[in-house]
């Protein structure tokens, strides 16, 4: 928690320094009123005590408590700003931490865990700041303040307070070790919650379409039953304690009261004026011993939401310790331009010992076209994430026009490429926005727009939508199909202007069709452009310069189509499932 405090602004301190003055103003103007009201005791009971001094006792006692008032307020309204900007820093830096991430960071951390590190976490944080930073100056300054006040008018009843007290503080220390193990629960069970509720949100077309409502009902109930019991018991534990604290008080008040008027009576009654002394004294003495006990129940506010801050404190610490595994360099330039070369590289994911791809060397010239084809989960995918640096090579050398990629910075290494992912994403905003997304050294005019989308074959639907380029687009492309999702994503790559095009089975959701004519009019304006492309049907690949088939993390075969049909059995089979007896009968005689 501290840890994180030391993230606040230097204005976020300088109001945090001024609220612990207005809250110190404010804890001086209550404890006044004790003596006040002493003075008011001795008045009325004093022959001969005019009105006038009794209504400039009462009017400084209400001066006090306006100047309590107003100070109460103002430390309100800093407290409010220090907590609203502390949150606003921490938020930033999770999310930029966050943004830094790469695949093995994500995985390691789960989605819907960050989700909540973002939000509940800090928000759990924020409201300790907010609510303990007058607190937790007032309560203990409020207590020794009070104590020091009475802890000379009465040994008798300042051991009975002090016993109460450490009764008091036992049962909270009690308590919170109880419970602070089910907060972290809590904490856990939530992204749990996050994660049932996200997957359903999203596949909802698959749980309506396989009549799983019930099923996910079911999942989700379990998990929702879960933290319900694990919240109840908190809250129940916690419940006690207000109660507890407020019976105590009264307790207490009886007892100072009860202990005080023997105390009264042991005063000899021909003494009048020490007798009307010890009476004043035992007032104000139950007036601070309460002051003492409401100390605690301010704590106790504080102890309510210190476990659940403590845990969403590491929680959100753990993301920001947490170092990018992927580390930029420092050039800029490479000796070549628009090559890819893999020299014996093997791969293996950290949490597995095992290489998914294992000796993998190849070269792509610029302007070349290179495929990858093989059998799900041979690597394709692994491998081009590479280039990208998503994940680093384990062994090997990875190499960009001529340099290894880990020696790039990322600005240079992602301005040569142009990366259509497998899963088309699509962002909240409009057509234009997609299509110019991220930084490049591209121009950002309309012009750009127009040109990558008329070759990605999507000028013509996007011609048809209102607004052209400045349609709107939903969260996730939601209101455009799948195949228009692909070819904007693909439209996104080409507004680059990049060096080294790399398709991620980026033609699948199109038509054979579309597909052909997006290759031909690639082939055709980009030929000084090196493209990579992962595929699963022969047809969108049979005329790559190079084709690199895929077995296990192996390269079983590299050459043309024509090569691989007489050398691959691998590439052979692949070709039988997918191509047809014509078209197989013309390639033999072709070959023969």
């Amino acid at each position: 928690m501290i840890k994180l405090l030391k993230k606040m602004r230097k204005q976020e301190w300088l109001m945090a320094g001024l609220c612990a003055l207005f809250v110190l103003g404010q804890v001086y103007f209550d404890l006044r009123l004790p003596d006040y009201m002493s003075d008011l005791t001795v008045l009325i009971n004093t022959p001969g005590s005019t009105m006038a001094d009794i209504l400039k006792t009462g009017g400084e006692m209400l001066l006090c408590t306006l100047a309590s008032a107003v100070l109460c307020i103002g430390g309100g309204f800093l407290t409010a700003r220090v907590a609203a900007g502390f949150g606003y820093i921490v938020r930033q830096d999770v999310f930029n931490r966050i943004a830094d991430f790469g695949k093995q960071e994500m995985m390691s951390f789960s989605v819907p865990s960050l989700i909540n590190r973002t939000t509940n976490d800090i928000t759990q944080v924020q409201m300790l700041v907010s609510m303990g930073l007058q607190i937790l100056i007032k309560a203990p300054v409020m207590a020794v303040w009070a104590i020091i006040k009475i802890v000379n008018k009465s040994w008798t009843l300042s051991v009975i307070t002090a016993g109460f007290v450490v009764a008091l503080l036992v049962m909270m220390v009690l308590i919170i070790a109880v419970v602070l193990p089910r907060v972290r629960r809590v904490q856990k069970l939530t992204d749990r919650i996050n994660l049932v509720a996200r997957e359903n949100l999203t596949g909802i077309n698959v749980v309506h379409a396989y009549n799983a409502e019930a099923y996910q009902n079911e999942k989700f109930e379990k998990v929702n039953e879960t933290l319900m019991k694990t919240q109840l018991f908190n809250q129940r534990t916690f419940a006690f304690l207000t109660p507890a604290v407020t019976l105590a008080m009264n307790t207490l008040s009886l007892v100072i009261y009860w202990v005080g008027a023997s105390i009264v009576n042991n005063v000899p009654a021909a003494d009048s004026a020490l007798r009307l002394t010890t009476f004043s004294n035992i007032v104000v003495f139950g007036t601070y011993a309460t002051y003492v006990i409401m100390t605690i129940m301010m704590l106790v506010m504080i102890i309510m939401l210190i476990p659940a801050a403590q845990v969403s404190a590491q929680r959100i610490n753990a993301v920001l310790d947490t170092k990018a595994s992927i580390h930029p360099g420092s050039e800029t330039d490479g000796p070549e331009k628009g090559t890819v070369e893999f020299r014996h590289v093997s791969f293996h994911y950290p949490s597995s010992g095992k290489d998914v791809l294992s000796d993998i060397t190849f070269q792509a010239k610029r302007g070349e076209t290179v495929a990858f084809i093989g059998a799900t989960g041979s690597g394709k995918t692994t491998l081009i994430s590479l280039i990208a640096r998503f994940y680093d090579a384990t062994s090997g050398e990875v190499l960009v026009d001529g340099r290894n990629v880990q020696d790039y910075t990322f600005d240079a290494l992602y301005n040569r490429l142009g990366y259509v992912t497998q899963k088309a994403v699509l962002f909240a905003g409009d057509i234009r926005q997609n299509v110019l997304f991220g930084e490049s050294d591209a121009q950002e005019t309309d012009e750009n727009v127009e040109d990558a989308l008329r070759l990605a074959q999507a000028q013509e639907f996007v011609n048809k939508l209102p607004g052209g380029i400045e349609a709107p687009i939903a969260q996730g492309g939601s209101n455009v199909s799948g195949g228009q999702k692909q070819r904007l994503s693909i439209a996104r790559a080409l507004a680059r202007k990049p060096e080294i095009l790399i398709f991620d089975d980026s033609f699948s959701a199109l038509d054979y069709r579309t597909d052909r004519t997006l290759r031909e009019g690639l082939n055709r304006e980009l030929k000084g452009t090196t493209k990579l492309i992962v595929a699963q049907r022969i047809g969108t690949i049979r005329n790559a310069d190079k084709i690199i088939v895929l077995d296990e993390g192996r390269a079983v075969g590299i050459g043309t189509h024509d090569e691989l049909m007489q050398t691959c059995p691998v590439y052979q089979e692949i070709a039988k499932s997918q191509l047809s007896e014509e078209e197989l009968g013309i390639q033999n005689r072709r070959n023969a």
